[in-house]
């Protein structure tokens, strides 16, 4: 049995309000450059510096961040992403929001070419294997997600598409 996909706010409610620009070039670069540094700035200090975001909701707390590193389905490279997550026991939990964007993010489409994934957590890199929640696994994850990360349920609401959860198990 499929479990629903969890309520959007209402169209006309605050919270679900579109940002203007969100579909434009700069934003995707914006992403994309950002991402860059705050992968540089983990990796040389083992997750001192870029392991918390606080940014949207998640201000002034912040939340934890890891890099995910994927195949490139198509180049073969690695691709390193930061990511927030949610820790779940061994598992690492992933969402491929992509800022509420209308297009999967690249890591995400890497993975389902190859789940074969490293997780960096600070300075601990582990092999694990990534898997899309199914829909039952989705229902039950997307709330305590929403708890960490309140801007989820924006992203979802800006979006056609369902978000995708990612889980990813130690090998």
């Amino acid at each position: 049995m499929n479990a629903p996909v969890p309520a959007r706010p209402e169209p006309n409610s605050p919270r679900s309000a579109r940002p203007p620009g969100l579909d434009s070039k700069w934003t995707a670069s914006f992403i994309k450059w950002m991402s860059k540094v705050n992968v540089v700035l983990y990796r040389r200090t083992g997750g001192r510096l870029g392991s918390k975001w606080r940014v949207g909701s998640a201000f002034p707390r912040g939340l934890p961040v890891c890099l995910l590193t994927t195949t490139g389905r198509k180049s073969g490279e690695p691709r390193i992403s930061p990511l927030l997550f949610l820790a779940d026991g061994d598992r690492i939990i992933l969402v491929a929001s992509q800022g509420g964007l209308p297009k999967h993010p690249m890591w995400y489409l890497n993975l389902r070419a190859n789940p074969q994934v490293t997780v960096q957590v600070k300075s601990r890199v582990r092999p694990m294997t990534a898997q899309v929640a199914d829909p039952d696994e989705r229902a039950r994850l997307w709330p305590r997600l929403v708890d960490m990360y309140a801007d989820f349920d924006n992203y979802q609401a800006w979006t056609d598409r369902t978000i995708p959860v990612v889980v990813c198990t130690p090998r």
